[in-house]
């Protein structure tokens, strides 16, 4: 906001206090103190109007439309699920960013898979938002973490000057980052878990029927 409208805002505000003073009576520190809260609603209202701004939601596309609508979603779980798959989108995009900038944090990416991961886990996600719930793990206290995990280690990697404490950090936020992303791979495991038992049980079937099959053929 530019300093010629703050100070108008501000100017309003004063008067306003003023006639509400004259009006009701209140006495002066009252006023203040209403004031301030104005002016903190004013404020935060705009960031949040600004943040809105910085993280616009893609178009929603009349398939992807038609496919909430199939799966029974209601008009807030679609703008919830598109909303946190935004952000999501953005955080694997940082993290694919930080993972890329050093070479040691790419050995970790290339040791556990993290990228491929994540990106699965997402596409899963996309084709199934009912199991949103699943990989609550994964979108709110993992991927969040690993990209602010990767972004400080940068931070401290990029100093010019590194002494021992220096090295000894970057040594033990690297191992945590190894661990969070095995956090990761693992909320992917569990995530598709379902999914494969489900298999297990179709290929069960299957080796029956043809066992049957079989047997049948041997006895004729």
């Amino acid at each position: 906001m530019r300093k010629g409208k703050f100070i108008q805002i501000i100017a309003y505000l004063i008067l306003a206090g003023f006639v509400l003073r004259f009006i009701t009576g209140i006495h002066l520190p009252v006023v203040i103190v209403v004031l301030l809260i104005l002016m903190v609603l004013l404020f935060t209202g705009k960031k949040n109007k600004a943040r809105k701004k910085d993280t616009p939601l893609p178009n929603l596309t009349k398939s992807k439309e038609e496919h909430y609508e199939t799966i029974g979603m209601t008009d807030q779980e679609i703008d919830f699920f598109r909303d946190t798959m935004n952000i999501t989108k953005k955080q694997i995009v940082q993290l694919q960013e930080n993972m890329n900038t050093s070479t040691k944090l790419r050995a970790i990416d290339l040791r556990n898979d993290t990228l491929r991961v994540s990106k699965a886990l997402f596409k899963e996600l996309v084709k199934d938002p009912k199991k949103l719930h699943l990989a609550n793990h994964f979108l709110y206290t993992h991927l969040p973490n690993l990209v602010d995990l990767t972004g400080k280690y940068l931070e401290i990697d990029a100093h010019e000057i590194k002494n021992k404490q220096t090295y000894e950090k970057l040594e033990e936020s690297a191992q945590i980052i190894d661990q969070v992303s095995k956090l990761i791979k693992k909320d992917y495991e569990q995530f598709v878990a379902e999914d494969l038992e489900d298999l297990d049980v179709e290929i069960s079937v299957a080796k029956n029927s043809l066992k049957r099959d079989n047997d049948s053929e041997i006895n004729k």
